[in-house]
């Protein structure tokens, strides 16, 4: 079951928020009115009011933690843990990344409509973004398309306005934990203008699988306000390759550094220490 969360957490700041104003305007003066007499540890009688009501008590608790997160969550900072294998080697299933949400501008959590433009997505970039076909599912691959260019891919080989993106083979790969299936496919250096990463490759696998055929008769131009994705398994990815463009205004923002990364299929302890801060690119 896919819950929605930022729905959940504006619907919750709505909730406490409210009770909490809602008593402080109404009921609060009355309640602090001195309604009855009690009597003091020393004897004295003084005049006490009635005591908060439970729910007024964590409404007013809960609603600025509530307040906080949704502020950083929908504006600044989003984590995100992986849970396939499409990006490898760049990440691994089991990484908990962090998402820059206002790298491409800030948008208002539920609607998503921009209310402030910052910045586009390069080629290169590592994205997170609701699926096309399904709004409520996150997907994270590079960016390897923005609008205007001619995006090819045959022979392994990725092809940006005809030109063929460098590409140094680095050997074979050893997969490790749930990334141990890949074990066996040739890595390599590819570079996308000023940004170079890792991709994994099988050669023996045809360059479009039956349901991923969108490059399948030549190359493919970029509209105004899309973008061409790619995971860098690039044989294990279910991309642009196969349901076509990503748009604009289903970015969700920039992956920029993993702060966990647990696979408890990796023999002896399951965090890797050695991934903790390191950034993506």
């Amino acid at each position: 079951m896919n819950f929605d969360f930022p729905t959940i957490l504006v619907v919750a700041t709505f909730v406490t928020g409210g009770i909490w104003l809602l008593d402080a305007l109404f009921f609060a003066p009355k309640r602090r009115a001195p309604t009855e007499t009690v009597e003091d540890e020393d004897g004295e009688v003084k005049k006490a009011g009635q005591s908060e009501p439970l729910l007024v008590e964590y409404s007013r608790s809960f609603f600025p933690v509530i307040l906080i997160v949704l502020l950083l969550r929908s504006f600044l900072v989003e984590p995100f843990r992986i849970p396939s294998g499409s990006m490898m080697p760049t990440l691994l299933i089991g990484d908990f990344i962090l998402v820059n949400k206002f790298a491409y501008g800030l948008r208002l959590p539920v609607l998503n409509t921009k209310i402030l433009q910052l910045g586009e997505p390069e080629r290169g970039d590592v994205v997170v973004f609701r699926y096309p076909r399904d709004e409520s599912v996150d997907y994270i691959k590079r960016v390897v398309g923005v609008p205007g260019d001619r995006i090819d891919y045959r022979n392994k080989t990725l092809y940006v306005n005809g030109v063929a993106a460098p590409h140094v083979p680095m050997g074979i790969y050893i997969g490790s934990g749930a990334g141990a299936g890949e074990t066996g496919s040739v890595e390599g250096r590819e570079r996308l203008d000023s940004v170079e990463h890792p991709v994994l490759i099988k050669p023996r696998y045809p360059d479009f699988g039956p349901d991923c055929r969108v490059l399948a008769n030549g190359p493919i131009t970029v509209p105004q306000g899309k973008y061409f994705m790619m995971g860098d398994n690039r044989d294990n990815s279910h991309d642009s390759r196969c349901w076509g463009f990503a748009p604009e205004e289903n970015l969700v923002g920039k992956a920029f550094a993993i702060w966990m990364s647990w696979d408890w299929n990796r023999s002896g302890f399951p965090i890797e220490w050695g991934r903790i801060g390191d950034r993506i690119h």
